[in-house]
C-alpha cells in the first residue's frame, strides 16, 4: 500500500468523495440488514420445534463471536475503518437480535405457554426482542413459562455484555486501523559522526 492509499478518509477524499462514500456505506449496511431479515422469515424455524432451544442459541452465540472476531480483523486492515467499523456494527447487531427472535419463535412453537400470547409470529417475536432491548415494556407480550423468563433475562444480559463489548471491540479496531493507515513520516537525517563523512583535522597536517 502506498501513502497515498494508506491517508484516511479525511485527509484524502474531498468533502463530495466523502459524502458518496458515506452514502455507499449507508446502502451496504441497509442491504446488510434487508438480508438479515430476509433470511430470518425463510429459515425453517419449524424444523427446530420440539428441541432444547439452548443448543441452537449457544452455536449461534460462538457463531456471533467468530463475527465480531473477524469484522474487527477487517477493521484493522481497512483502508477507510470507520466505515467498516459502522458496517461491522450493521451486521453484528441486526444478527445478534435476530437470533433472539429465533429462539423466542422456536421456544413458542414447542411450549404455546411460554408467552402471553398463544404463539409467537416471527413479526410478533421481533417485535418483542426491540422491545426488550430499549427496555420499553409495553407488557403486550410476556414471558409466562420459566423457561421463556429465562431466555428473557439472558437476553438482557447479553445486551449489556455482547453488544456493549462489541461496539468497544469495533471502536478500538478503528483506532489502530487509523493509527496504521497514517503514512509514516522519513527519518530524519543524521549528523555525521566520527568516520562517517568529513575527515577529522589531525594536527600538523595541513589544512
Amino acid at each position: 500500500m502506498t501513502t497515498g492509499q494508506a491517508l484516511d478518509v479525511g485527509a484524502q477524499l474531498s468533502r463530495a468523495q466523502r459524502r458518496r462514500l458515506f452514502l455507499r456505506a449507508l446502502l451496504r449496511c441497509l442491504l446488510i440488514v434487508v438480508a438479515l431479515v430476509a433470511i430470518y422469515a425463510v429459515v425453517p424455524l419449524q424444523d427446530l420445534a420440539g428441541h432444547p432451544v439452548w443448543v441452537p442459541l449457544s452455536a449461534g452465540l460462538v457463531l456471533l463471536v467468530v463475527v465480531i472476531l473477524l469484522q474487527v480483523r477487517a477493521i484493522t486492515g481497512s483502508r477507510y475503518p470507520g466505515v467498516a467499523g459502522i458496517e461491522a456494527l450493521a451486521v453484528t447487531a441486526p444478527l445478534f437480535l435476530l437470533m433472539f427472535a429465533s429462539a423466542y419463535v422456536v421456544l413458542s412453537q414447542g411450549d404455546a405457554a411460554s408467552f402471553s400470547t398463544h404463539q409467537l409470529t416471527r413479526t410478533g417475536s421481533l417485535y418483542f426482542v426491540l422491545t426488550v432491548l430499549s427496555t420499553v415494556g409495553f407488557g403486550d407480550i410476556t414471558a409466562t413459562s420459566h423457561s421463556a423468563r429465562v431466555l428473557v433475562m439472558a437476553q438482557m444480559v447479553l445486551d449489556l455484555v455482547v453488544l456493549g463489548l462489541g461496539i468497544q471491540a469495533y471502536r478500538g479496531a478503528v483506532q489502530v486501523g487509523r493509527r496504521r493507515s497514517r503514512p509514516v513520516a522519513p527519518p530524519r537525517p543524521q549528523d555525521p559522526g566520527p568516520g562517517t563523512g568529513v575527515p577529522e583535522h589531525v594536527e600538523g597536517s595541513q589544512p
